[in-house]
């Protein structure tokens, strides 16, 4: 049985219902609070590599293997005309070649399974100008299958080269015949032999050759159909780029943002200088590729010898250091061997980056920051400056929006000697940065800039006149967008002549960017002036 309340009883409640009210109102905000109390990351900014893109970025080397019947005939352009029983590589050894690409830090292969003179270094059903006509493993050897086998057992990525141009196939001139022809060799090599990473394509032609239209957007549909992986190189993407020139050279200014409407493949009176320094304004991903031979040569000849270690890592600051991709011929002799001068250039090669590149001076630095995203503490936050001491690109410092100054402040917790600066942008947020410049508190209590640079992409390393300080500032002068940071490290380098790294006269033709209406572009320049810039 129930019972009403007495009077003092409702009295009571009616006295206590506003506590009531203010705890319950209290409860909802502390949950509304706590559930939205994670600062969302910042809008990315277009355009944005894909996954594949993303993935090639990582690998940031390249070796490339030119090989065919040039490495027996001393040619680097072959006739087509040459007898496939000259092709005899008795020692031919696929797996040293992909081991020593692993040891050496490169992740990706890429073999010339077609050069221009035609010969094919797989059994082309549609064509015996290939191994099957060669002494070779009495014609059953398949180079493209031995490679891949390699490839696969080792966790490397493949490629490959076909040649559009072809001095041998009768067709070659018919556009139609051609065009259905070199499509078909396309599928053959992208259904046999196992996942494709890479499909190198380029314009090249020899003066007085037949004309020729290629369908190139009807290779790259085809390809992207039958290995959705495969990242396309051309002179002006879909994926990747050149960068213009063979010395394996980027330029100072980088951006992997492009408009490729402006440089048609193999296009005569293409901007070299926008080809290699891209396009903020440009409406696409299309990041540059940097190809140099170790040798003279792109083929094997047993007069030629490689460059130095000490070429090979001014090449890097050149290229990896400048927002590229490094892409190094190493040509397979006669035998089928990578040579033992070359072996020895590039185990040299990974052990100068190893020394150089392992010791991250700031790796234990007191970090802060002009503004962190979300408010709070410096290293609080998911955004916090330390992130730029952690390996990858998806942690990363950003700074509050709507801000007029990006600074980093570093204290390296003692006086070091140095005079190499890594930068890296999250890229899977954009390329966002135009201009900074690092400076250093010296002894007389004096900042000064040691250092500056325009873009940094996915990696930027800056090589100056030795440095000594404990306390560093970084500054983002100009970005299209708030700035992210990803890495920062501080190195010494005792053995690389910075004014070496600093030439760009390989560089020197006028770039013209596209036009754009919407670009966010802050000022934060200092009047110091730089000692150095790559």
């Amino acid at each position: 049985m129930s019972m009403a309340p007495t009077a003092e009883e409702h009295s009571s409640t009616h006295t206590n219902r506003p506590l009531l009210l203010l705890f319950l109102l209290l409860l909802i905000s502390s949950s509304s609070s706590s559930s939205c109390s994670s600062v969302a990351p910042p809008l990315p900014l277009l355009p944005l590599p894909n996954a594949f893109q993303l993935q090639w970025h990582l690998s940031h080397m390249s070796l490339f293997f030119h090989f065919g019947l040039n490495t027996f005939t001393g040619d680097e352009w072959g006739s087509g005309h040459v007898h496939p029983s000259l092709f005899n590589p008795t020692n031919l050894n696929a797996t040293q070649w992909i081991q020593l690409a692993k040891l050496n830090g490169f992740n990706r292969v890429i073999l010339t399974a077609k050069h221009h003179d035609g010969f094919c270094l797989w059994p082309s059903q549609y064509t015996n100008y290939s191994v099957r006509s060669s002494p070779w493993k009495d014609g059953t050897g398949d180079v493209l299958a031995d490679l891949a086998a390699a490839a696969t057992v080792a966790g490397v990525d493949l490629g490959i080269y076909l040649s559009p141009w072809d001095r041998h196939e009768h067709c070659y001139g018919d556009t139609l015949l051609y065009n259905q022809f070199y499509l078909a060799q396309m599928t053959e090599l992208l259904t046999r032999y196992g996942v494709i990473k890479y499909v190198f394509l380029d314009g090249a032609k020899g003066d007085g050759e037949k004309d020729m239209d290629y369908f190139f957007d009807t290779w790259f549909s085809l390809i992207h159909q039958l290995q959705p992986p495969a990242i396309i190189f051309s002179d002006a993407g879909p994926d990747t780029r050149w960068v213009g020139n063979e010395l394996g050279v980027g330029a100072s200014t980088s951006w992997s943002v492009y408009n490729s409407t402006l440089t048609p493949i193999g296009g005569i009176y293409n901007d070299p200088r926008y080809a290699a320094e891209g396009d903020p304004a440009g409406h696409e991903w299309v990041p540059a590729v940097c190809d140099v031979s170790i040798r003279p040569g792109w083929f094997w000849h047993p007069e030629e010898l490689p460059k130095s270690a000490m070429n090979l890592l001014e090449i890097y600051y050149k290229s990896v250091g400048r927002n590229c991709h490094l892409l190094l011929n190493v040509p397979p002799n006669s035998s089928g061997l990578i040579s033992p001068e070359d072996i020895q250039v590039l185990q040299e090669f990974t052990e100068l980056r190893r020394s150089i590149f392992s010791n991250n001076f700031a790796i234990n630095a007191l970090l802060d920051a002009s503004s962190t995203r979300g408010g709070g503490t410096s290293d609080d936050s998911n955004f916090s400056p330390y992130n730029v001491l952690k390996e990858g690109l998806y942690t990363y410092w950003a700074p509050e929006e709507y801000q007029s100054r990006w600074i980093l402040y570093i204290d390296l917790q003692e006086l070091v000697s140095f005079n190499v600066l890594q930068l890296q942008e999250p890229i899977q947020m954009g390329q966002r940065v135009s201009e900074f410049h690092l400076e250093a508190l010296h002894q007389d209590g004096v900042w000064k800039t040691v250092t500056n640079g325009t873009t940094i992409g996915y990696q930027r390393l800056l090589l100056f006149p030795k440095v000594k300080s404990q306390h560093l500032k970084l500054v983002i002068d100009k970005s299209r967008a708030d700035p992210l940071i990803s890495y920062l490290g501080i190195y010494m380098d005792p053995v690389t002549n910075w004014s070496s790294i600093y030439d760009d006269t390989v560089l020197t033709s006028h770039f013209n960017s596209t036009q754009v209406h919407h670009i966010i572009t802050h000022d934060n320049s200092h009047t110091a002036t730089a000692t150095a810039s790559m």
